[in-house]
């Protein structure tokens, strides 16, 4: 009995448009689609630092250096915030850890394929990030608070480095003719796994049905999918690059692009851990986790020992 009256003062509050907020009653199944789908996010920040972090030592200039490394830092930033907001549903930073070097734990399967020419760099920020805006933006309206606030900073530094990914695409395609076919070749890698970060159509989505209710989720991956391909169809022709689909087309009737079927077998593929960089990233993780291990230890030996201070002086 207890439980239905806080159900419905819980549902109440998210139709009102109010912020769920960490010390709200909330169902375990709210907490739990939270838990996963922050923590996924999460790891995306972080493990999405690996093909990048392997180009700056070969970026083409000093310039470009930087701003890869700002980019680079700026992404371990928002995996910080993220791995916080899930610890207010109560779970450790070490669970979602283990959880993640378990398996149990996924990230976003974009990060499987390889950055293997500069290209790679500037379609990862334009395509890879452009995506991820579309679905943050959304996010940022997300019935819980920790996350929807979170998603407000990442959103506005996620739309630099689209931008930063689409001027090296813009510089690339507007250039010397191998460099247009470096750009061109980079697209049409990474073009297909992008659409493919939306997830399955909405028909096969398992986990929309309550994330809709409880207002965790705003817009279908279809919509979401759809409203990047409007918007980058467009780019791509301002910088005389074809987008690899003979089924795109302009719909006149519905005011957007019609495009060709994604290949999900592959997206099954790659998040069942078969996909080229799988191993290679999680074994990688693991490894610098465990020798980063020192630096977490003199952290909390350094906040244990100002904490000491601090109270001796109060």
């Amino acid at each position: 009995m207890e439980n239905t009256k806080n159900e419905q003062d819980f549902q109440a509050k998210i139709d009102a448009e109010e912020k769920i907020e960490p010390r709200d009653w909330m169902p375990d199944d709210y907490r739990k689609h939270l838990i996963r789908q922050i923590s996924q996010h999460a790891h995306s920040e972080v493990i999405g630092m690996q093909p990048e972090g392997n180009w700056v030592s070969r970026a083409p200039s000093l310039r470009a250096k930087m701003i890869l490394l700002a980019k680079i830092q700026d992404e371990g930033g928002h995996g910080l915030y993220l791995y916080s907001a899930a610890e207010t549903l109560g779970i450790s930073r070490d669970e979602l850890i283990q959880q993640l070097h378990s398996g149990k734990a996924k990230y976003s399967s974009i990060f499987n394929y390889q950055a293997l020419t500069w290209a790679d760099i500037g379609a990862i920020g334009w395509l890879v990030d452009g995506a991820a805006i579309v679905n943050q933006v959304s996010l940022q309206r997300t019935s819980y608070g920790p996350y929807s606030r979170a998603m407000v900073r990442i959103c506005k530094e996620e739309s630099f480095h689209q931008r930063q990914g689409y001027e090296i695409m813009a510089h690339l395609a507007l250039g010397t003719p191998e460099q247009k076919e470096m750009a061109q070749d980079a697209l049409n890698r990474w073009w297909w796994p992008s659409l493919m970060m939306f997830g399955p159509h909405d028909s096969d989505s398992p986990n929309s049905g309550n994330a809709f209710k409880w207002r965790i989720k705003r817009e279908s991956n279809d919509e979401l999918r759809q409203r990047f391909i409007d918007k980058t169809v467009q780019q791509t022709e301002v910088i005389g690059l074809t987008v690899p689909d003979p089924d795109l087309k302009w719909n006149e009737a519905k005011g957007q692009y019609d495009f060709g079927k994604i290949n999900w077998e592959e997206f099954q593929q790659v998040i069942s851990g078969n996909g080229p960089c799988n191993k290679q990233r999680l074994e990688h993780h693991i490894r610098v986790h465990h020798e980063g291990a020192w630096v977490r230890e003199a952290a909390n030996a350094y906040a244990e020992k100002k904490k000491k201070k601090e109270s001796v002086l109060a």
